[in-house]
């Protein structure tokens, strides 16, 4: 659904097949990666998500060619991951293209991307946790685009309906409990929740776990704190306090929540244009989620320009990087397409101009990024066929296959 990259596998295959084969991707001495001197033509590739971003991409890079000499053809994929598996096994990676941070590893595992990301004016200004979500042994990869996190997206006429207040609004996970016992009362399912990782998730970091070590090269699933955290989801799923999408009708919890069959729901910032466009009537306020028993934890989901190693024009990619990165470009973008800055000096512009994502934003500060790893693409899936049966499933069984197929996927 929404934000949620679907990873084809022959495309992964291609990819990796190419890497171990001849040179690999980041050898310079190849004639491909030689740079080209005077006036350049890059190649940008880019998974839109409509034609609002595909029109402001375009604009921007016709203005950074203007300006620059160059020229920038941006060409919107019709399915990103594949087209990209098919140029590397080509050997003609566009220049400059998205990644997603779902991707990130294994296209920088392999040496298919050029580690650009400190070339990049102020690079510190990138919120943490982007930078470590597009850091790889130790290198800053590639600038990261944009972001979104998750929040806490409440009804306000069912909140009323309920008898809550905004002094009820749920800090904690007790008091999320709390809450959602008395709108469970009214009549109202209290909670849309995505049945993957990518919503469940955001508790296993309230709870101060997740499925791999910071530096994405330790299986870290099989902890007390990611079982306290698939406990507690259980016992909201087991209690009707939180109903998965698919029992609510539903194709994904925004539209659950925008059908008015749950009170609230935890999604990013996209939700707003989807329920501008298919509930406009709907009132709602965004609020950061509770807290678990170690404190505020949501989950970031973004996006970087990646360059390729094989780039015959990399000093030009990554001026044409720098221009797309500035605050004022990604404001424009903010404008455009709805998307939230990546840099910090944009922040407090971005609120002032957007105020009901002021929780989104908070989010950067204690968000956990993707799997930081290459090649875990079947165990993810697996870890979310499983949470989909949470309700009566085992949660220590469960997290013991995670991590065990994570150790494997990591060599370990």
């Amino acid at each position: 659904m929404i934000r949620k990259t679907v990873l084809a596998a022959m495309a992964a295959s291609a990819l990796l097949v190419t890497a171990a084969c001849g040179s690999g991707f980041d050898d310079d001495s190849s004639d491909s990666a030689q740079q080209q001197s005077g006036p350049v033509s890059l190649q940008i590739l880019i998974g839109s998500s409509g034609q609002a971003e595909t029109t402001a991409v375009q604009e921007a890079a016709a203005k950074w060619a203007s300006s620059s000499g160059n020229t920038a053809t941006v060409t919107p994929a019709q399915d990103l991951t594949q087209q990209l598996g098919q140029a590397f096994a080509g050997d003609s990676p566009p220049d400059v293209f998205y990644v997603d941070a779902g991707r990130f590893a294994d296209y920088a595992s392999v040496g298919a991307l050029e580690p650009y990301g400190d070339k990049i004016s102020n690079s510190d200004d990138f919120y943490e946790s982007l930078r470590t979500t597009f850091t790889y042994d130790g290198k800053l990869y590639c600038a990261p685009k944009d972001f979104s996190t998750l929040a806490l997206v409440v009804n306000t006429d069912l909140w009323s309906k309920a008898g809550l207040t905004d002094a009820d609004l749920p800090t904690t996970w007790d008091q999320l409990t709390s809450v959602s016992q008395k709108i469970k009362a009214s009549g109202t399912v209290p909670l849309a929740l995505g049945d993957t990782r990518d919503r469940i998730g955001a508790f296993m970091v309230q709870a101060g776990g997740w499925i791999t070590s910071g530096d994405g090269k330790t299986a870290t699933a099989d902890s007390p704190e990611n079982l306290q955290a698939l406990q507690y989801v259980q016992g909201l799923l087991k209690n009707k306090y939180a109903e998965y999408p698919k029992a609510l009708d539903a194709g994904w919890a925004g539209e659950a929540f925008g059908k008015g069959s749950a009170a609230m729901t935890i999604e990013g910032n996209w939700i707003k244009g989807a329920l501008r466009a298919d509930f406009p009537n709907v009132k709602y306020t965004v609020h950061p989620l509770p807290a678990g028993p170690k404190g505020q934890g949501t989950l970031s989901f973004t996006t970087c320009w990646g360059i390729a190693a094989k780039s015959k024009n990399k000093d030009a990619a990554v001026k044409f990087v720098e221009a797309m990165t500035t605050a004022e470009q990604q404001m424009t973008y903010a404008t455009a397409f709805g998307v939230m800055p990546s840099r910090q000096s944009a922040g407090a512009q971005y609120t002032q101009q957007f105020p009901t994502d002021k929780a989104f934003i908070d989010g950067a500060g204690y968000a956990q990024g993707p799997v930081n790893a290459p090649k875990m693409d079947s165990v993810l899936a697996d870890f979310d066929t499983g949470l989909q049966g949470l309700v009566s499933g085992d949660p220590k069984a469960l997290l013991a296959r995670v991590q065990k197929n994570t150790e494997a996927a990591l060599g370990q």
